[in-house]
């Protein structure tokens, strides 16, 4: 697969034509895996490294729910029972599955790819298929499939296709799963400045931007609405149509999946912050952000993710210290796209603002281990705590 190529044709092109459970039949042309991932980690992977926090907190007792196309659970980096039992299975187009993986997948010794939370189970929600010529997302489809995971009882609800548009049923479902305590995470993939996404552009809701490898936004939506930012382009992840094997893609561009990386992120956070609301999580993932030197960006929002931060960081109880001007920080190491199977193209070094998330996020990860080898001798367990946390 070359490199850059649109979404569309990375996730859902034909490769080969399979039959998945619940899926079109053989003839129709869906996602298939490009074969089996061995290099080292990618570079988005390792920007989003949450392997550090899995001995406090893996994902387990967190409830996942991936609106979209469907979540083919024939992959063998999902665990027996992850994908839990009224998801939608199969997923000839593949973005569900691609999304569920940057979340769930778990290590396997054969891939140097894995998820962020591999403890938390999947609900997948089919709500529309997108393939090419399939027309735009319907936004009251998607207000049902939302109202689905918030019965369900999802503590995250991840918005893999958004919708061009809104509609008052939309905007209905939103506000129940916000009332409801699940939080919301969304795309921005506006076609062009000044558009928005839905329900990205709705309060309340995670929206989030992409970067590429050099730190660069790689949508065109902008605006107020964006909170944070996460990678984009050069990914890997999880394949549909692997039929009981390992399968997947790499060099993927989709703007979209910058969503799953936050949404990995807020169910680790839920799992070792069981106290906190959908709210405080949200402004725990903007305020722990490495945030870009001249405050709020309107394609990246308050900054990259950084995943270490916000499992582990203690902060002030003031909420305005989000929109307080950061401490310069001294010179850092670049962080740079790992060797893929084909050879990457040529990119500026990250920022330094961004770079620096490489070592905070390593540093965090040591607190992590500290931390976790003193709960073990106390006897904590992974997702337990003492006593309520301050978002």
């Amino acid at each position: 697969m070359t490199r850059g190529a649109p979404l569309a044709a990375a996730v859902c092109a034909a490769l080969g034509a399979g039959l998945l459970i619940g899926a079109p039949p053989a003839s129709a042309q869906c996602a298939a895996p490009a074969g089996v991932y061995r290099e080292a980690m990618g570079w988005a992977q390792r920007l989003t490294d949450a392997s550090g926090t899995w001995p406090v907190a893996d994902g387990t007792g967190q409830l996942l729910a991936v609106v979209g196309t469907g979540i083919d659970a024939a992959n063998d980096q999902f665990g027996p029972g992850q994908v839990v039992p009224g998801s939608d299975l199969g997923d000839c187009d593949g973005r569900g599955t691609f999304a569920a993986g940057i979340v769930g997948a778990r290590p396997d010794p054969a891939t140097a790819f894995a998820g962020m939370a591999p403890g938390a189970r999947l609900l997948g929600i089919r709500y529309t298929e997108t393939r090419s010529g399939g027309g735009d997302p319907d936004p009251d489809a998607l207000a049902g499939a939302i109202r689905r995971a918030t019965d369900a009882g999802a503590t995250v609800i991840l918005v893999a296709v958004p919708a061009p548009r809104t509609s008052p049923a939309l905007e209905d479902a939103v506000r129940d799963a916000l009332a409801g305590n699940a939080l919301v995470v969304s795309p921005a993939v506006g076609s062009e400045p000044g558009t928005r996404s839905y329900p990205t552009g709705l309060p309340g809701v995670v929206a989030v931007g992409a970067l590429d490898p050099s730190g660069a936004a790689v949508q065109d939506e902008s605006g107020p609405h964006l909170s944070i930012a996460a990678p984009g382009a050069d990914l890997t992840g999880l394949s549909a149509g692997a039929r009981g094997g390992l399968g997947h893609r790499w060099g993927v561009d989709g703007p979209a999946f910058s969503a799953a990386y936050v949404a990995g992120a807020a169910v680790l956070v839920r799992s070792y912050r069981p106290g906190l609301s959908a709210e405080q999580v949200a402004e725990r993932l903007a305020r722990t952000a490495s945030h870009p030197p001249n405050g709020h960006d309107p394609r990246l929002g308050w900054g990259v993710l950084n995943v270490g931060a916000a499992v582990a960081a203690e902060l002030p109880d003031d909420p305005s210290a989000l929109r307080l001007p950061d401490t310069p920080a001294p010179p850092v190491a670049t962080v740079r796209p790992a060797a893929g199977p084909a050879p990457l193209p040529d990119h500026a070094p990250l920022p330094g603002w961004l770079a620096l998330l490489g070592v905070a996020t390593a540093a965090l990860a040591v607190v992590a281990r500290t931390t976790a080898r003193l709960g073990k001798a106390r006897g904590w367990r992974p997702g337990s705590r003492s006593r309520d946390r301050s978002s």
